[in-house]
C-alpha cells in the first residue's frame, strides 16, 4: 500500500465506519467490534503515512478545485502526522475504555454515542491532513457539530443546556471571526494553501497584521483562549469517554493544532516578529494559563476541575508558539503529545471513580487509594504529567518551552511557567495525598473495588504512556524539530 492510498484510506476507514457502526445497533458486541476494526484500521493508515513520510514519499491529494487558489485538498507535515498519530492511536484506547464505561454506567443511546465517535475522528483525520485553510475550516466544523450530539448525549436539561453553550461559542467564533480571517487571506495572498515560511510576507502591513491575528486567535476558540474558553467546562455535562475525546484526543487537540499552523504555515515565524499583536497574545496566553490554573484551584468537582486544568494546558502550546522560539516551537508541539497522554489519564481515572464508587467531588476521594490503587496510580502519574514532574511527558514538553523562554531572554514566559508549576501542585498533589494517605470519611455502603477491566486497562495503558513518552520521545522530536528546520 503507498502512503498516498494510506492518507486516502485515513480519511476514509473512520467515514465507513461510522455507517457500519450506526447499522449495527441492533447487536452491541459486534457494533463494539465494529469500532475497535476501524480504529485499529485507522491507526494502520496513519503509521503507513508516517512511513512514507520519513521516507520521502510524495504524499498529497487534490480532491476537487473549487476556484484558482482554492481546492479540497490534503497532505502531510510534521504537525499534522503528530496529530493524526494521537487522535488515531488514543481512538483505541479510548473505545476501549468506553466500552466498560458506556456499560458499567447504564447510559442509554450508546449506538448513537459510538458512531458520533467514530464521525468525531473522521473530521480530526480531516484536520489533521489540511492542506489548506478551506479544506481545514471545512473539517474544523464538522468536527463541532459531530461532537455536538456527545456533549449533549444524556440528553437532560443540563446537557442541553451545555451543549447550546458548546455550540453557541464554536460556531459564533467561527463565523464571526475565524471565516473572515481566512477570506483576508485569500484576498491578500490569491491563495489558502500552507507553505514553510508563510504566505503573508510583502502583502500586508503589521496594524493590518494585528488585527488578522487576532480574528485567528479569537476565531479558533477550540484552543479555549479566555475569553472565548467557556465552552469547554460547560461541556462537561457530557459522559467521561466524551470528556476524555474533547480534551485529549481531538476537539482542543484541533484548536491548538490550527493556530500552530496558521502562525507557521501562514503568517511565518519570521513575519509575524513585527506584528505588534504577537507579543500581546504571549500576555493573553499567559493570563489564561494563570487564571484558568487559579479557578482549577477553586473547583470542587473532579471534572469541572480538569475541565479547567485544561484551558490552562492549552494555552501553554499557545504561548510557545506565540514566543516564536525554536526551542518553545518545538515544546509547542510536544506538549500536544504530552498533554493528550496525561489528561486522558486523569479524565479516564474520574470516569473510573464514578463508575465504580458513584464519587464526582474532590472532597469525596478520601482513602480512595486504598480501594481503587490502580486508578489512582495512573492519576497520580497524570496529575505530575500535568504539573511537569520527571519521569514523566509534561517534564519533556516543559522543558522545551522554558529552554525557547531563555533563547529570547522571555522572563515572562519563565515566570508564568513558575507560577503555573506551583499552582498545578497546588490542586492536584492534595488530591493524591488525600487519596492514599487519609482515612475515607465513611464506609461505602456498598464496597467497591476498581471499576470494569476495561477502564482499568485503558487508563493503566494511558499513564504507561505518559511516562515512556519521557524515555522514548526522540523520533517525535526529531519529528517536529523539522518544523524549525533544525535551529536552536
Amino acid at each position: 500500500m503507498s502512503a498516498n492510498l494510506a492518507l486516502i484510506l485515513a480519511l476514509i476507514v473512520p467515514l465507513v465506519g461510522t455507517v457500519v457502526i450506526a447499522l449495527l445497533g441492533r447487536w452491541p458486541n459486534i457494533r463494539e467490534a465494529a469500532t475497535m476494526i476501524t480504529a485499529i484500521s485507522l491507526f494502520a493508515c496513519v503509521i503507513r503515512v508516517l512511513i512514507g513520510y520519513t521516507s520521502g514519499e510524495a504524499i498529497g491529494i487534490e480532491v476537487v478545485t473549487l476556484y484558482e487558489g482554492l481546492s479540497i485538498s490534503f497532505n502531510t507535515e510534521p504537525l499534522s502526522i503528530l496529530f493524526a498519530m494521537i487522535a488515531s492511536g488514543l481512538w483505541i484506547v479510548t473505545s476501549v475504555y468506553a466500552v466498560g464505561y458506556m456499560r458499567g454506567a447504564g447510559e442509554k443511546n450508546q449506538t448513537r454515542f459510538f458512531t458520533c465517535f467514530a464521525l468525531s475522528i473522521f473530521a480530526a483525520m480531516g484536520v489533521a491532513f489540511s492542506a489548506n485553510l478551506l479544506t481545514l475550516f471545512i473539517f474544523y466544523e464538522v468536527l463541532t457539530l459531530a461532537t455536538f450530539p456527545l456533549v449533549t448525549h444524556k440528553g437532560d436539561d443540563k446537557a442541553k443546556a451545555g451543549g447550546r453553550t458548546y455550540l453557541g461559542i464554536l460556531m459564533s467564533t467561527s463565523i464571526l471571526f475565524l471565516l473572515p480571517a481566512i477570506i483576508w487571506v485569500y484576498a491578500l495572498t490569491g491563495t489558502l494553501d500552507f507553505a514553510q515560511g508563510g504566505i503573508l510576507a510583502g502583502t500586508i502591513g503589521p496594524a493590518a497584521s494585528t488585527v488578522l491575528l487576532a480574528l485567528f486567535l479569537f476565531g479558533v476558540a477550540k484552543a479555549a483562549v479566555m475569553p472565548v474558553h467557556s465552552w469547554l467546562p460547560a461541556a462537561m455535562v457530557a459522559p467521561t469517554p466524551v470528556s476524555a475525546l474533547l480534551h485529549a484526543v481531538a476537539v482542543v487537540k484541533a484548536g491548538v493544532f490550527t493556530l500552530i499552523k496558521v502562525v507557521i504555515y501562514i503568517f511565518g515565524t519570521e513575519f509575524l516578529i513585527d506584528v505588534p499583536l504577537e507579543s500581546i497574545a504571549v500576555y493573553i496566553a499567559g493570563f489564561t494559563i494563570v487564571a484558568a490554573s487559579s479557578i482549577a484551584l477553586m473547583q470542587t468537582n473532579i471534572k469541572r476541575l480538569l475541565a479547567y486544568s485544561t484551558i490552562s494546558q492549552l494555552s501553554y502550546i499557545v504561548m510557545a508558539t506565540m514566543a516564536l522560539a525554536p526551542f518553545s516551537e518545538v515544546g509547542a508541539a510536544m506538549h500536544i503529545a504530552a498533554h493528550a497522554f496525561g489528561k486522558i489519564t486523569l479524565f479516564f481515572a474520574a470516569g473510573a471513580i464514578y463508575v465504580a464508587a458513584k464519587k464526582t467531588e474532590v472532597g469525596q476521594l478520601n482513602g480512595i487509594g486504598r480501594r481503587m490503587p490502580i486508578t489512582m496510580a495512573a492519576f497520580a502519574i497524570g496529575a505530575l504529567s500535568m504539573i511537569g514532574v520527571p519521569p514523566t511527558a509534561g517534564f519533556v514538553s516543559k522543558w522545551f518551552i522554558i529552554a525557547g523562554a531563555y533563547q529570547l531572554e522571555n522572563y515572562f514566559v519563565l515566570a508564568v511557567m513558575v507560577v503555573v508549576t506551583a499552582l498545578n501542585a497546588a490542586y492536584f498533589l492534595p488530591i493524591i495525598f488525600n487519596a492514599f494517605f487519609k482515612p475515607e470519611d465513611q464506609a461505602p455502603a456498598k464496597p467497591h473495588g476498581e471499576a470494569p477491566w476495561t477502564m482499568v486497562a485503558a487508563l493503566a495503558t494511558t499513564a504507561a504512556l505518559t511516562l515512556l513518552f519521557f524515555l522514548f520521545n526522540e523520533p517525535v522530536l526529531e519529528l517536529e524539530y523539522s518544523i524549525v528546520g533544525g535551529k536552536s
